[in-house]
């Protein structure tokens, strides 16, 4: 395992001193000094629109619609029929789509057209588990979007449906595919920042819709609303469109801060370590400022434990999410190691490396060279080696690239990047970190078996 470990260290200092010299030499898009280089990230053409390829959306709000109209950027895909709760929506969709659209209230109608190969689920995260199984059952492929499943104990069963259909089956943390993950994933491997020790990510947010305060539109009632179809494999509840509408405030539907955003960062992150999970998940916060009958918190703090495997050594996790003040800092992820560290975006990565190297380190000897400096065993004090990848003019982005990813499979019959056990694993911290929260204790987890760990 050391030797492996030396010879990747070994193989990203020569890339390194290989990239030095590029700038130097004037080969690089772009260099500020000695210490910072910025390189371009591309994305080579990486599929044909052999053969047309039938969707249709079921949950037009503003999620599902967004990636339908990702879906459709993608050559030789049609939308051809829009399921949702809520009338508005379906004449949105027609507004959008065109009027010979197929919609409808009932998902179920949507699954027995002959016209659709695959769908989107863009509902409540209460009801993704439901419509994921019995759409692979009926004969589609699934892009669902995170988390994929409402609860921990809902995961086995889309795994199962999975494996019985053999239907193409994608969850969607669109950053898993993006040129950035797949930057962090080249690096890390290469010994890019030595050994990892840890990791963190946050989110900051303040704007009331960015804090789940959506818009209750003035029509918005039991006629224009299927409320007794919404609730009906929850608690059953009097109509309150703020349950419809502001729905990720709420437990019987959301997962809250965990499941919309820390899901994200534990899909990237095991996407570029290899992991497969925590086996320790801790999590604490509070309702600080948003008090409009919410149920979850608008500030909270996770920690995760991830063991020593074969993929990875054992290092630490933490992640952060406040409502409550904008200003702090924007979304990313952060690898730290025993050399240098990354920060992680779907569109960069900015590595920065330490100077203290050993004395047989071929970069490090060479810019004491080049300092006039001739004395290797004498420490300098010298900024980290910082370099910048960063996609090019153009890119259409990490969502683009999971569709995809996603169209290709079912085309050409292969594997996606985040199929229904990865979307489990990356779901299962995130669905823990709530229940930690609530119940104010430490979940135990074995991420191979994917299961709880009983004390």
């Amino acid at each position: 395992m050391e030797e492996k470990k030396d010879a990747s260290r070994r193989g990203f200092i020569k890339t390194l001193s290989t990239a030095a010299a590029a700038v130097a030499a004037g080969t690089v898009a772009m260099a500020a000094d000695k210490s910072q280089s910025f390189f371009y990230l591309k994305r080579q053409p990486f599929f044909s629109a052999n053969d047309n390829i039938n969707i249709a959306l079921i949950g037009a709000g503003g999620m599902g619609t967004q990636d339908a109209i990702v879906a459709l950027q993608v050559p030789g895909v049609k939308l051809v029929a829009v399921c949702d709760l809520y009338d508005t929506r379906l004449k949105d969709a027609k507004a959008r789509w065109g009027a010979d659209l197929f919609t409808t209230r009932s998902y179920k109608e949507i699954l027995a057209r002959k016209d659709v190969d695959a769908v989107i689920i863009g509902t409540t995260d209460h009801w993704h588990q439901q419509i994921s199984i019995d759409a692979m059952h009926a004969g589609k492929h699934v892009y669902c979007e995170k988390p994929m499943v409402h609860s921990v104990d809902e995961g086995p069963a889309v795994i199962k449906a999975q494996k019985e259909t053999g239907k193409v089956f994608m969850v969607g943390s669109q950053g898993v595919s993006s040129l950035g993950n797949e930057k962090a994933k080249e690096l890390l491997a290469s010994g890019a920042i030595g050994q990892l020790n840890y990791a963190e990510g946050f989110w900051a947010r303040r704007n009331p819709i960015e804090a789940w305060q959506y818009p209750l539109p003035a029509d918005a009632s039991t006629q224009t609303l299927d409320w007794d179809t919404y609730v009906s494999n929850t608690k059953k509840r009097p109509f309150d469109e703020k349950r419809f509408f502001r729905w990720r405030n709420y437990t019987d539907y959301g997962t809250g801060m965990a499941g919309d955003l820390f899901v994200h960062l534990f899909s990237s992150l095991h996407f570029v370590t290899g992991s497969h999970g925590p086996n320790k998940i801790y999590a604490s916060g509070g309702l600080r400022y948003w008090n409009d009958g919410r149920e979850v918190p608008d500030v909270l703090l996770g920690t995760f434990d991830y063991p020593k495997v074969a993929a990875h050594p054992a290092f630490n996790l933490s992640l952060r999410c406040n409502f409550v003040d904008g200003t702090s800092g924007t979304t990313y992820l952060r690898l730290v190691g025993s050399e240098g560290s990354m920060d992680v975006t779907w569109d960069d990565v900015t590595l920065k490396r330490n100077k203290s190297f050993a004395s047989d380190d071929p970069f490090y000897l060479e810019q004491l060279r080049k300092s006039g400096n001739g004395n290797a065993g004498r420490k300098m004090i010298l900024p980290p080696e910082q370099m910048t990848y960063a996609a090019e003019k153009g890119y259409k982005g990490g969502p683009y690239d999971h569709m995809v990813n996603f169209f290709t499979a079912i085309r050409e019959n292969k594997k996606v990047v985040e199929d229904a056990i990865f979307g489990y694993r990356a779901a299962a911290p995130a669905l823990l970190c709530n229940d930690s929260y609530h119940q104010d204790r430490a979940m135990l987890w074995d991420p191979e078996k994917m299961q709880m760990i009983k004390k």
